[in-house]
C-alpha cells in the first residue's frame, strides 16, 4: 500500500510542476487586474472628494483663491 502512496505522490508533484507555471501566471495577473482596479477607485474616490469641496465652498461663495485661514484655532 506504501508503495502506491509513493507512485500517487510522484505523480501528484510531476503534474504540479507542468501547472506551476501557469498558475504563477494567472496569480500574476489577477495581482495586476487587482492593483488597476484599486488604483482606478482610488482616483475615483479623490475626484469626488475634489467636487465636493469645490462646490461646498462655492455654495458658500468662496473660492481656494479667496478662502484665507483666520488662523485661530
Amino acid at each position: 500500500m506504501s508503495e502506491l502512496a509513493v507512485i500517487l505522490l510522484v505523480v501528484i508533484v510531476l503534474v504540479g510542476m507542468k501547472k506551476l507555471p501557469e498558475l504563477m501566471r494567472a496569480a500574476g495577473k489577477a495581482t495586476r487586474i487587482l492593483k488597476s482596479e484599486m488604483k482606478a477607485l482610488n482616483e475615483k474616490d479623490a475626484k469626488a472628494h475634489q467636487r465636493q469641496h469645490h462646490t461646498s465652498r462655492a455654495a458658500r461663495g468662496t473660492t481656494a483663491k479667496q478662502h484665507k485661514p483666520s488662523g485661530r484655532s
